[in-house]
């Protein structure tokens, strides 16, 4: 097999294909988690918030419908595992929630931000990747498995294999796997679909309806790629692996790790172990698809930071974001659509935690102002 053709370079440019349409639909449509929940903190509008919510509802219905047919294993995910980092999920989120809020933006926010021309959000992601890489393997990392990451709820003395939310059902009600997978996808995919079409004005604004639901559809055809299309054995070592993944299992969107590991290989580009992988090709999809729409519509401007005080509050968010988005495992994005999507118990504590984080700090900014 040729390297043109194998199952990593697959991965790698499916992956930078979907981000590509990621950073594209995300920049027509103003998607913004953090402005999702501004909107109603300040102002009681929930238009946004049905944008996340209905992308959020897609996501987790073609996921589990994945699951359902046997096309993924979503319980190999790291968001699928036994153990439940409850304290890491909780703080990490709400760091990340706080970081997002005085930055003004998520790190997808920020990504698309670059493709427009903002130089500021570059500052903060080299700076939030390298607050992130640091909690992957350097200090922050240490505080992070020393203090955090050892407060956990290990599912597995209670006979459970995963955190899964249809897993539990199934196992404290009796009922079969595969028909609590459906039930618990109906009850939650359908649920929220329900609260988001239940209003007029979003319905009826038919480019934002389908820019959500295609940025949900993303995630789910990002699953496929590294779980069914990337997943394979390796011809040198015989064994049956996850291609160009940087968790060696199934993955999906998600941008603050990614961030790290595209650091990593610009400053250690002649190191053959690195690769690029699955998640620095959809950081930089992401940028490229943002870039190609707004030049396409003339929207690409030149932007920097309004005032030292400005920049000092962004680097300060860019570094909570940095360690809080790899102690919850995931962002706005890495938890609020793909690990969500798996219906993964610490995904919901992650989520719980962003949004408290972000609603705590407008609150605080609405206070001080």
């Amino acid at each position: 097999m040729s390297e043109a053709t194998s199952p990593a370079m697959l991965v790698v440019w499916g992956g930078f294909i979907l981000a590509f349409v990621f950073g594209a639909v995300a920049n027509k449509t103003n998607f913004c988690t953090m402005g999702a929940i501004s909107d109603v903190v300040n102002m009681g509008h929930w238009g946004r918030m049905r944008m996340w919510l209905l992308a959020i509802a897609v996501a987790l219905i073609g996921t589990n419908l994945l699951h359902y047919f046997g096309l993924v294993d979503i319980a190999k995910s790291v968001y699928q595992r036994p153990s439940i980092p409850w304290l890491s999920m909780l703080f990490g989120g709400a760091l990340f929630g706080v970081g997002m809020t005085i930055a003004a933006g998520c790190a997808n926010k920020n990504l698309v931000r670059v493709g427009g021309g903002s130089v500021r959000s570059l500052v903060v992601l080299t700076f939030l990747a390298i607050s992130s890489y640091m909690t992957l393997k350097g200090l922050f990392g240490q505080w992070r498995s020393s203090y955090l990451d050892p407060v956990a709820i290990d599912l597995s003395t209670l006979g459970l294999s995963s955190q899964g939310l249809p897993h539990l059902v199934a196992k404290f009600t009796g009922t079969p796997e595969k028909v609590a997978l459906l039930a618990t996808t109906a009850v939650v995919g359908l649920g929220l679909m329900l609260f988001v079409f239940k209003d007029k004005r979003f319905r009826s604004n038919l480019s934002i309806v389908l820019g959500s639901m295609l940025l949900g559809l993303l995630v789910v055809m990002a699953w496929y790629l590294t779980g069914h299309l990337g997943y394979g054995e390796n011809p040198e070592t015989l064994e049956t692996v996850y291609f160009a993944t940087n968790t060696r299992t199934l993955e999906s969107m998600s941008f603050v790790a990614p961030t790290a590991y595209s650091l990593e290989l610009l400053m250690l580009w002649t190191d053959k172990t690195l690769r690029i992988t699955f998640g620095v090709a959809t950081v930089l999809g992401v940028v490229l698809g943002s870039f190609a729409y707004a030049v396409s519509t003339r929207q690409f401007r030149w932007e920097g930071f309004a005032s030292m005080d400005d920049l000092r509050t962004q680097l300060i968010g860019a570094v909570l974001m940095g360690f809080g988005g790899v102690t919850a495992v995931g962002c706005t994005v890495g938890q609020g659509l793909s690990g969500v999507s798996t219906l993964a118990i610490g995904s919901f504590i992650a989520l719980t935690g962003i949004v408290g984080g972000a609603v705590a700090t407008m609150k605080y900014q609405l206070w001080r102002a």
